[in-house]
């Protein structure tokens, strides 16, 4: 199977998706703001489409797969903003659409754990945001729309160990906090499993199986170096931007039962030891 993708937004997970399909034959189109890195999409095989009503509706035309993959901002979803809510009509010939949103649409359940029929209560404004584009793909007549809920994401550049190396790796504790996360090329065996066995409608939540405290994270990838473990830092005393903070207003255990039993997933990095083990395997490598 193969065909036309194209992503609204060519970012890290559309990337790794992007390196699995590519060898099967796929056409990759994505949306990039800027000239400059137009050059890098096309040294990675994909086809730049710069980010105009008029290039990305031309790109449209061709797609028969679209993954959407840019986050809201203050004025609601760019990619609607830009393209307006007909998509559908210019996208005659298109199979499977994928939304990436976030498990922050659930909000704080003080550890407990969530899966996709839990309401959406989210605390902060980038839930309410994720919510509300959720929605709004959803009320697109015809598009053949798929949601993807992640956890938080790691893989290749995206892990603890510079900071740990560096000296900068803090453990903040917070009684109870948990979070959930996922490993990149997890999330692409994910899209393309859907692509290949479509189900518009369905909502899917993207995690590994080991929902655990970031402290955790930190101490296992000092151990891994060999370096000294950072002491914990108690949350009350340390001093977060409004961003960092807002990540510790939540706390929730996401299920992944349902990629495993309406996919057929088996996850290549079960749980955040598997992930950062490989990690620095690929490092040494």
């Amino acid at each position: 199977m193969s065909g036309t993708l194209l992503t609204l937004g060519h970012g890290y997970s559309a990337r790794a998706l992007a390196r699995r399909l590519k060898p099967q034959g796929w056409t990759i189109l994505g949306t990039t703001r800027s000239k400059d890195k137009a050059v890098d999409l096309r040294a990675e095989g994909v086809t730049p489409v710069l980010w105009n009503k008029d290039d990305v509706l031309a790109a449209l035309e061709k797609a028969t797969h679209l993954l959407i993959s840019a986050a809201p901002d203050d004025q609601g979803d760019p990619a609607l903003r830009l393209l307006g809510d007909k998509i559908d009509l210019y996208a005659p010939d298109l199979h499977w659409a994928g939304y990436l949103s976030t498990t922050g649409v659930y909000g704080d359940h003080h550890g407990a754990w969530v899966d996709e029929a839990t309401p959406l209560t989210p605390s902060t404004e980038r839930g309410e945001a994720r919510v509300q584009a959720e929605a709004d793909w959803g009320a697109i007549p015809h598009l053949p729309l798929h949601v993807f809920r992640l956890a938080g994401i790691y893989g290749p550049g995206r892990g603890p160990f510079s900071k740990v190396r560096n000296g900068t790796a803090r453990r903040i504790v917070k009684q109870g906090q948990v979070f959930s996360r996922i490993h990149v090329d997890d999330i692409a065996q994910v899209l393309e499993a859907s692509i290949k066995a479509p189900n518009p409608g369905a909502v899917y939540n993207l995690c590994d199986d080991d929902p655990a405290p970031p402290q955790d994270v930190i101490a296992y990838a000092a151990e891994l170096l060999g370096l000294p473990v950072p002491p914990e830092i108690p949350f009350e005393q340390v001093d977060l931007s409004p961003m960092a903070r807002s990540f510790y207003s939540e706390s929730k255990r996401v299920s992944n039962s349902r990629i495993k039993h309406e996919l057929g997933i088996k996850l290549m990095y079960p749980d955040y030891r598997a992930g950062l083990a490989a990690l620095l395997r690929d490092e040494s490598a």
